[in-house]
């Protein structure tokens, strides 16, 4: 029946479960279990998952390695969680704010053998609440029943797996004129995305013959940088260059992706902020939160020239991994145009990190 949520819609409300503290029920072939985020965790609840039988704090490789802690199952770390342990504990193996005030954390144990598969789902669900990637899981009895009694969200790993390694659809929702200082002919079109998730943007300008190439970029959004004029970072700069160049040349398309921080969210930015002032760089920090350098999906982007009509650009960016993805999609990158602005003494470190180790071609 129509009116009967499906797995995308599922998906969406278990992010929203899991960002209000909520646990969400996972299920799989061989099992089930109990699965709530490390960061909206409450004492009460913790105590009440710690009655329901043995605990296991999931994290990412990336964190677990901070941590010193085993990572048997790959990009997975099953963490022990005693059974006299309190939230605080919790907390301090989640958020890395006080490793280096209190860089000892253990004796901690990590689980091998067995799977790992609800782990890893319950760690991508929390990575797409933007939300830090750890969660707390307890096995389960009866999945669909203990769902459908307390009104929790199921989630078959069968159903959520590849939802959440796609890119979801995107549909136009308004597009309307709009004058702007780096171009009178401008139109704003929203796209909204299948999922639930943020809308995504284009700012078009002018009225580029869809049969050439146009001069493109995909622009992530910046609050700091793009609102607020953080020297932090060359986003505000990027963002104002590439308008004005589109302007000059008459026509242009302005992709404006809403994913915060590489993809993990204004709130996780500034926790990596905040690591980058106790002395890590911009891809050490992401690490330590345990993100990886980079958790955008660009292939967003060229969903969205495909919806306008366009199969060829030249884009505006320093980044190889936005051309490869333009590339594999299916969108012709027939020049790459150098977007070279906004480095200052507060960024020429940040700048300096991503030419080194995410292959920038400043």
């Amino acid at each position: 029946m129509s009116l009967f949520p499906t797995p995308l819609e599922l998906l969406a409300r278990a992010r929203v479960d899991l960002r209000m503290g909520l646990p969400v029920v996972l299920s799989d072939g061989s099992g089930a279990a109990l699965a709530i985020a490390a960061e909206s965790l409450t004492p009460d609840r913790l105590q009440d998952l710690q009655a329901m039988g043995t605990v296991t704090l999931a994290l990412t490789a990336r964190r677990a390695e901070t941590l010193k802690a085993h990572a048997y199952d790959g990009d997975t770390a099953r963490i022990q969680v005693p059974a006299e342990a309190q939230i605080d504990w919790i907390q301090a193996l989640a958020d890395p704010a006080d490793d280096l005030s209190m860089p000892m954390k253990g004796p901690l144990i990590s689980e091998r053998g067995g799977s790992a598969a609800l782990h890893r789902l319950a760690i991508a669900l929390v990575k797409s609440a933007r939300l830090l990637p750890a969660t707390l899981l307890v096995p389960l009895e009866g999945a669909a029943q203990f769902a459908a009694e307390h009104g929790l969200t199921l989630l078959p790993q069968a159903a959520a797996k590849p939802l959440l390694s796609q890119s979801s659809p995107l549909h136009p929702v308004a597009a309307a004129r709009l004058p702007m200082l780096a171009a009178e002919a401008g139109r704003l079109h929203i796209f909204r995305p299948e999922d639930g998730g943020e809308e995504h943007y284009a700012i078009e300008i002018g009225r580029a013959d869809r049969s050439q190439p146009v001069l493109a970029r995909l622009h992530s959004a910046c609050f700091t940088g793009d609102v607020l004029g953080s020297l932090k970072c060359d986003c505000g700069p990027q963002l104002q260059g590439a308008l004005a160049q589109m302007g000059d040349q008459g026509s242009g398309i302005l992709l404006y992706l809403n994913q915060e921080g590489r993809g993990i969210g204004l709130a996780n930015k500034m926790r990596a902020y905040s690591l980058q002032d106790q002395g890590f760089d911009t891809v050490e920090a992401n690490h330590r939160l345990g993100f990886e350098d980079d958790e955008r999906d660009f292939r967003l982007g060229a969903a969205i020239l495909k919806k306008l009509g366009f199969s060829q650009v030249r884009l505006l960016t320093n980044n190889p991994n936005k051309i490869a993805m333009m590339e594999n999609t299916g969108i012709k990158v027939t020049e790459r145009v150098a977007l070279k602005v906004g480095e200052n003494a507060h960024n020429a470190a940040y700048l300096a990190t991503k030419a080194a180790k995410s292959g920038h071609m400043l």
